[in-house]
């Protein structure tokens, strides 16, 4: 098995037209996994037309629709037409491992789960401690994840509602950053190199987010530093007066990015911001920034504390209380008043990225692969072995 070609179908359940941390996630696994030579297709929803310079080998997972999921809105595909969808490309596949991404997620993952036999790899991305949805869907979770023979979480909190939702367990997986393209990412041609700048990356209109945590912080950041730059990028709708009253702030309202423009973006700016309040896994956006070189500065919820403060690199990045909006504007004027500071936070923040870069990642999802499709040949040859035995009996 080891060195061999696998095809292998990947399920991602959210919207590709939304940018998002499973999303982000699944395409960088796919492009490694194709560089080390094997087959990949993913099954995703979209709403673009699918000439619209989608990668080859993403698949029409049908329109998706809005719902509530997980303290947030996520645009996903269910109901009768998707179930026959999942099961034509299943079958047309013939895929030798399916990794199935968010696999309780009420969609095209949790249809995969029911419509799938063989090899499945299931990974878990979302935090949440209380989730009324998987409560009550607990038995459903349960037959979904009966098939399921190789488990991944991409941390420690993401193990967590695993254990608490559905039972078993997880190999811990973190979140990988492809982080070449950060790292070469050209200046970005509207931040102004000339002012300090801030950058927020979020859904605008999600509040565990956290804008309103960094709009409140501004006047008083606004105090210290008359001369600044505000960039927001992220779906939703933000409207520009919302920083009006502040003179010599500039706001920069990107809306949606390209991949290419928020590696820019990253790289540009004097410093990101993450005032999340809470209900995230991981954070990778905060290993995004790392990898540009750009100093973080965030709230220290436990999936944060888990990146920012390693054990051996330090700190590298600078944390305040979630929701406290007079230390997240202390934090940010220490780090934009700093130049010092800001080089040890940019320093430790490339060395620490190095564990999370895909090149190394990749090794620990494609051991649970092997060892999931050795099972799978187990499987099927006590089956073909039982089955002749049952000829021969005849």
């Amino acid at each position: 098995m080891s060195g061999r070609s696998l095809r292998i179908g990947i399920i991602c359940p959210y919207s590709w037209d939304t940018p998002g941390g499973v999303r982000t996630h699944v395409t960088d696994l796919a492009q490694t996994l194709l560089e080390r030579g094997h087959q990949v297709d993913v099954l995703a929803p979209f709403d673009r037309d699918p000439q619209a310079g989608l990668p080859p080998w993403l698949h029409d997972g049908g329109r998706p629709v809005s719902v509530p999921y997980n303290g947030s809105i996520a645009r996903l595909n269910f109901g009768v037409k998707a179930a026959r969808r999942v099961r034509r490309w299943i079958r047309d596949g013939d895929f030798d491992l399916l990794h199935i991404h968010e696999p309780v997620a009420p969609g095209l993952s949790l249809l995969a789960c029911w419509a799938a036999h063989g090899p499945i790899v299931a990974t878990w991305h979302s935090a949440n401690d209380r989730s009324r949805i998987l409560s009550a869907g607990y038995y459903i979770a349960q037959t979904a994840m009966e098939k399921v023979r190789g488990r991944i979480a991409v941390s420690e909190e993401a193990r967590r509602t695993l254990v608490a939702h559905v039972g078993g367990d997880a190999v811990l997986i973190p979140n990988g950053v492809r982080t070449g393209p950060f790292l070469a990412a050209a200046p970005h041609p509207q931040i102004d190199p000339s002012i300090p700048s801030i950058l927020f990356l979020g859904r605008v209109d999600e509040p565990r987010k956290g804008l309103d945590v960094l709009l409140r912080a501004l006047p008083r950041v606004h105090e210290r530093i008359p001369q600044l730059q505000v960039v927001i990028a992220g779906p939703g709708d933000f409207a520009a007066d919302r920083l009006a009253g502040l003179p010599g702030v500039t706001p920069l309202l990107l809306g949606t990015v390209s991949d290419a423009d928020k590696a820019s973006a990253l790289h540009s700016a004097t410093v990101y911001v993450a005032p999340h309040t809470g209900c995230e896994s991981f954070g990778i956006v905060l290993i995004e920034a790392l990898a540009a070189g750009t100093p973080v500065v965030a709230s220290d919820i436990p999936a944060f504390r888990r990146v920012l403060l390693d054990g051996q690199d330090g700190s590298c990045g600078a944390m305040f209380e979630r929701g406290d909006d007079q230390a997240c504007a202390d934090q940010i004027v220490d780090v934009l008043t700093d130049p010092a500071r800001r080089g040890r936070l940019s320093e430790a923040g490339m060395a620490r990225v190095r564990a999370f870069d895909w090149d190394f990642v990749i090794e620990d999802v494609l051991a649970v692969y092997e060892a999931v499709a050795i099972e799978g040949e187990r499987v099927r040859e006590d089956w073909r072995g039982q089955f002749v035995g049952r000829l021969g009996g005849r």
